[in-house]
């Protein structure tokens, strides 16, 4: 079964009466849903895997009738946590389409530079969201449908379909993420690279049965929405929220029973600040974190907490949550120095994962080195799309170059020390500093910029820019703020504007970030 959505219909001739879907959003989005929905499970809080994949074929069946697509279009999915995310991801599938979803918070021109290099047919934006991304998509030859439209519900009144025949590598999700040239690079992620990755889970960190629950409280367009597919696939039980709130979250873990959740890890951070002093919250069984830093401090307070069922892992968008794990039990410990650098570590390979840390001539280095991670598996994208410079640079004879450096101990354990390409992560959210100093350099009083991150207690990191000034009228704080805010995402927006006569440079005149990095670390060390 090549097809993903094939495992979803499979699971529902299975399980037809268990309970795929519970909806914790209805409060906020329920009356913008048009009537006419309600007819297919719109109203309701709790839809089984016969009721979600019939209405997975239809909306599958209207997006190639009614929405005039093809074997292998594209469709960007833009909205925030609610079921018809889902309802399209694999709908998309079954009808052989490819899903872009983006993330909620980007800027509008942001979202319209990934339209138009993806060539999406359609992009499907929530009445939230419309209104200021509409203007942007004008012009473009994508068709824009509205969540809380008439045409959008009338999809669901098709006639439903097979499922599509596709070949393992053919195309099911482009995740964009930003490079160091500014401009979003989608990585193409096929059929075979997700069954991978949801076969990974399954023997890294949990089998996955009926009853058992995945709660989304983080994107669905990103780590959380992509572990959908294991729970999914495995006759699980999806539990979306519409946003990450700590009292919702724990409260969850008391409601529901097998409970697993993605956490970045200022959001387990957050999670530590709510919890009740000696509750145990026995629904938790999971909790898996990555997308940032996680200081061993905090994850010491975490497993103190909720006890050995954490879960960390390493991966990119190119290699999607499948690099390098560490392991529940992995987590458990006596405090000691080796506990704590397993702490610190990323864990090992993946069930399946080859990794290797390099040197500039792709040259493994002795153990305990620092070198460049590289990795070899099934989850590996296809490569860039449209981009077939980026995608020679990244994958060097079936190996990805992750730019991530670090260094791999005596018991094969990675860990990571720095990152090649300057990103910023802040919040779990990865940011990178050449497109906000493309965006600074366009105002006419700047001379020159440099943008780095500054460590921060709960973000991980926040952003700072540099800026000399040219002569004349300085910019303001104020002025760059309002350019910032005019074409990057309010996230990525720096926290902290540094006016400096000139920046520290070497020789060949590259700006030394790393010596504008340890200035703000002198002046906090503690931080």
């Amino acid at each position: 079964m090549a097809n993903l959505a094939q495992h979803l219909f499979q699971r529902a001739r299975a399980y037809p009466d268990a309970i795929a879907l519970i909806d914790q959003t209805l409060a906020r989005h329920g009356p913008a849903r048009p009537a006419s929905m309600a007819r297919h499970g719109h109203a309701q809080t709790h839809l089984s895997f016969a009721a979600f994949a019939q209405r997975v074929a239809r909306l599958a069946g209207g997006l190639r009738a009614q929405g005039g697509l093809k074997a292998g279009d594209r469709v960007v999915l833009m909205m925030e946590n609610r079921p018809e995310f889902l309802d399209l991801l694999f709908a998309c599938w079954t009808a052989g389409l490819c899903a872009v979803p983006v993330n909620a918070k980007l800027h509008p021109k942001e979202v319209a530079h990934i339209v138009g290099d993806c060539g999406a047919r359609v992009a499907v934006v929530s009445e939230s969201l419309a209104p200021e991304v509409a203007p942007a998509l004008a012009g473009l030859a994508a068709r824009l449908m509205v969540t809380s439209s008439e045409p959008f519900a009338a999809l669901y009144d098709a006639a439903p379909i097979a499922c599509a025949e596709v070949a393992p590598t053919d195309l099911a999700w482009i995740f964009y993420t930003s490079g160091t040239t500014g401009r979003p690079k989608g990585a193409m992620l096929s059929h075979r690279n997700l069954l991978f990755m949801a076969l990974t889970y399954s023997a890294d960190i949990e089998q996955v049965a009926p009853g058992d629950v995945k709660l989304h409280a983080a994107p669905l367009s990103h780590a959380s929405g992509l572990y959908s597919l294991p729970h999914l696939l495995g006759g699980g039980t999806q539990v979306i929220l519409d946003g990450f709130e700590p009292d919702q979250v724990l409260e969850a873990f008391d409601t529901y029973r097998h409970v697993t959740v993605f956490a970045a890890p200022t959001m387990v951070t957050r999670l530590l600040g709510a919890v009740q002093p000696g509750r145990d919250y026995p629904g938790l069984r999971t909790l898996y974190y990555g997308g940032g830093p996680m200081y061993v401090s905090d994850l010491q307070r975490a497993i103190e907490c909720f006890g050995p069922r954490l879960y960390q892992l390493f991966g990119q968008g190119e290699s999607p949550m499948t690099i390098s794990g560490l392991p529940k039990a992995e987590h458990a410990g006596d405090g000691g120095e080796a506990h704590r650098h397993r702490l610190a570590s990323c864990g090992l390979p993946r069930t399946g994962v080859e990794v290797r840390v390099v040197d500039d001539e792709g040259r493994d280095v002795p153990v305990g080195e620092l070198g460049e991670v590289i990795t070899r598996s099934d989850a590996v994208m296809q490569g860039y799309w449209n981009n077939p410079q980026a995608t020679a640079q990244a994958l060097r004879e079936g190996w990805l170059w992750t730019g991530d450096i670090g260094f791999l101990d005596e018991r094969g354990y990675l860990s990571l020390r720095d990152r090649s390409k300057d990103m910023i992560i802040s919040g779990g959210t990865n940011i990178y500093p050449r497109e906000i100093e493309e965006v600074l350099l366009l105002h006419p009083g700047v001379l020159e910029c440099s943008v780095v991150g500054r460590p921060h207690p709960e973000w991980g990191e926040e952003v700072v820019a540099f800026i000399v000034p040219r002569p004349g009228p300085r910019p303001t704080a104020a002025d760059l703020e309002a350019l910032c805010l005019d074409h990057i995402a309010r996230f990525k927006r720096p926290k902290d504007y540094r006016f400096v006569d000139n920046l520290p440079k070497n020789n060949y005149g590259k700006v030394l970030k790393t010596a504008l990095r340890q200035m703000l670390q002198q002046e906090n060390p503690h931080a």
